[in-house]
């Protein structure tokens, strides 16, 4: 049994392929239709209700490592002018000494090596990455990059920060990330659709410093809600974990929501969360929340608000699975400091004091569910529930009950009619 997964566009032709891969291979064929979440990766739950035991993967995929079923990737071929794009090349690099990374969509990877052969007997010093599905086995070896699928050498002296990118697709996420999180380099792409090359010129810096400003709302906020994001990327329950825990230790309360794909209409559901965490594979996670009620960061975002123990450096990380442990940008939380203790801390938005330190971590053998004590019921609802904190600072609190006390009257027949003419009301004729 094999789940043949489509995005939007291609389901089309879903129904024809499954019949003839039925035949080709006497495997039972279940098409998988909207995924829960991005169409770029792999919908595993859907799957596994079919009972499949392999995903074949269409379209344009973030490649993120799944957890359980074997995936095969299809990305198609989209068409490639490789004579125009090794012009545009030579353009935005005359230097034949250039250190250049060639990156690119997966649907142009075919392509690549026809337009390694072109360019790499003129510059001797350009690198072009392979498209790699799946974890590799073991550690990455030094002087080697491996991320969002993609394998590359480095071998410049001074790192991958003395290489410039050249980006082989349409504007979109995927190249939104690259830039992100290699921000030391210089970019310039080529778009296949048009025709053209250019220097890129969205001003990374200055969407850091969106991304910095949303850390800062995050460190004001007292409820996080976590956006489940993803099912089936790996590491995604242990990240859930970790942010609970970074949370609950920073003094904040967190909700854990699951709502398929956010929009602001979902959110704006849970008016009492003052900022959002959303953790997705590395295209989805950096979403645009300016029409969404409340703010939504990444998990690394908010690592940088609420662990002390780690500073901004310059270097941005889309994939949550960097800050697991044993990857390579955990940072341990610090030890606890106690509230006598701490430095006080001023918001840059708003002004206000804040508390800035750790709380003790939770004993192994006591979980939270289990610690009870008496207390005023009211004042514990509020303590345990936001949502009631939240509705008890309200004016208004909804529509009061007030059973027994509202006399009991028969029904009555209405108006008929609509409200512009209803039937017993006169009319005016002109």
């Amino acid at each position: 049994q094999v789940a043949l997964q489509f995005p939007d566009d291609l389901l089309a032709d879903a129904a024809a392929l499954a019949a003839r891969l039925e035949v080709e291979t006497g495997a039972e064929m279940y098409v998988l239709g909207d995924t829960t979440y991005g169409s770029c990766c792999v919908d595993e739950v859907a799957a596994e209700h079919a009972g499949a035991e392999a995903v074949l993967h269409y379209g344009p995929a973030c490649l993120s490592p799944c957890r359980k079923l074997p995936v095969l990737h299809i990305f198609g071929q989209q068409p490639l002018d490789i004579g125009r794009c090794a012009e545009a090349f030579r353009e935005l690099y005359p230097d034949r000494q250039s250190r250049v990374v060639v990156l690119s969509d997966v649907v142009y990877a075919h392509a690549m090596g026809e337009l390694e052969q072109q360019l790499c007997p003129e510059y001797p010093n350009v690198v072009f990455s392979r498209v790699v599905c799946g974890d590799s086995p073991g550690p990455t070896p030094p002087g080697e990059v491996r991320q969002f699928g993609r394998q590359f050498p480095v071998e410049a002296l001074g790192g991958l920060q003395d290489c410039a990118m050249f980006y082989v697709g349409a504007e979109g996420l995927v190249l939104t990330s690259f830039m992100l999180t290699w921000n030391r380099c210089l970019f310039s792409s080529f778009n296949p659709a048009t025709g053209c090359g250019r220097r890129e010129t969205l001003n990374v810096n200055r969407a850091l410093m969106r991304r910095l400003y949303l850390v800062e709302r995050a460190r004001d906020a007292r409820v996080v809600g976590i956006l489940v994001g993803t099912l089936g990327v790996a590491g995604y329950l242990t990240v859930l974990q970790h942010l609970r825990e970074l949370l609950r230790r920073a003094g904040k309360r967190s909700y854990t929501l699951a709502v398929g794909k956010p929009n602001p209409a979902k959110l704006a559901n849970f008016l009492e969360v003052d900022i959002f965490v959303l953790v997705a594979c590395a295209q989805n996670t950096l979403l645009d929340s300016s029409e969404f009620y409340r703010p939504i960061v990444t998990p690394y975002e908010l690592e940088l608000a609420c662990n002390p123990a780690r500073q901004w450096t310059g270097d941005y990380f889309t994939d949550f699975r960097d800050l697991l442990p044993g990857a390579c940008a955990h940072v341990d939380l610090p030890p606890a400091v106690p509230a006598a203790e701490a430095v006080p801390d001023v918001s840059l938005i708003t002004g206000e004091m804040r508390a800035a330190h750790l709380c003790e971590p939770l004993p192994p053998q006591l979980p939270l569910s289990t610690a009870l004590a008496c207390r005023d019921q009211t004042r514990a609802l509020a303590e345990i529930s936001p949502a009631a904190s939240f509705l008890e600072s309200r004016s208004w609190r909804g529509l009061e009950q007030q059973l027994g006390q509202t006399p009991v009257s028969k029904a009555v027949q209405g108006r008929r009619g609509i409200a512009i003419a209803y039937e017993d009301e006169g009319h005016e004729h002109s």
